[in-house]
């Protein structure tokens, strides 16, 4: 007896269940299927609630100045700093405390103004590169930076100059493998490493003897 083909064996009940019709239905009673990404946005009704943090009064100590400004406890201290206050020498490059170009100090230690909340900032001494000489004097630091030519397009130079006073402040006599490490937290695209450590150099020597650099 011959068997009956393949062709001729009739098919069985299909089953209830397949990868094509379990896509289909998850599409079909997820968004796409409830039409909600046709749907027009709205936008909020005026006066509506805003959610999250309101600005808050704070008052910040720069450079032995009390500051009082109204800030959301979010802004960061170099934002506070460049676009609130005007003291625009910490430069805002990567926020992500790499490049070192927002170097500030602290209640006398260099930290990234771009790590600190503007609000976690009070009652402590904050100084910027403004704050480091007189108006119309250069700070030692400075001075020997412009002497050795430190500094080509000058974008990280604030930052190199508050990493060296901090660092000088800490160590008055390095070795020029101090300042290496000392310095290690700032980048200088322009590649100025060689006179950014004489620079640090001469203005040790400056400062120990205490005499004016003019530069």
């Amino acid at each position: 007896m011959k068997s009956k083909k393949d062709s001729e064996i009739p098919a069985g009940p299909k089953s209830g269940f397949s990868r094509r019709g379990f896509i289909g239905v998850g599409l079909g009673s997820g968004a796409l299927g409830a039409g909600l990404l046709e749907q027009p946005a709205t936008a909020a009704p005026a006066g509506a609630a805003v959610v999250g943090p309101q600005a808050v009064p704070i008052t910040l100590n720069i450079n032995g100045k009390p500051v009082t400004l109204t800030l959301e406890p979010r802004v960061t201290l170099l934002d506070a700093l460049r676009n609130y206050i005007g003291l625009t020498g910490a430069k805002k490059v990567c926020d992500r405390a790499t490049c070192g170009a927002c170097t500030v100090m602290l209640n006398g230690k260099v930290v990234y103004g771009c790590t600190v909340f503007a609000i976690d900032a009070q009652g402590k001494e904050i100084q910027t590169i403004e704050g480091l000489a007189a108006p119309g004097e250069l700070h030692p630091v400075s001075a020997a930076f412009w002497n050795h030519d430190a500094q080509q397009c000058g974008y990280c130079t604030p930052g190199f100059v508050m990493a060296a006073t901090g660092l000088l402040k800490d160590n008055p006599s390095p070795t020029e493998a101090d300042i290496r490490h000392g310095l290690g937290g700032n980048f200088c695209r322009c590649g100025t490493y060689m006179g950014i450590r004489e620079a640090v150099l001469e203005a040790a020597d400056t400062m120990k003897k205490g005499r004016p650099n003019n530069g």
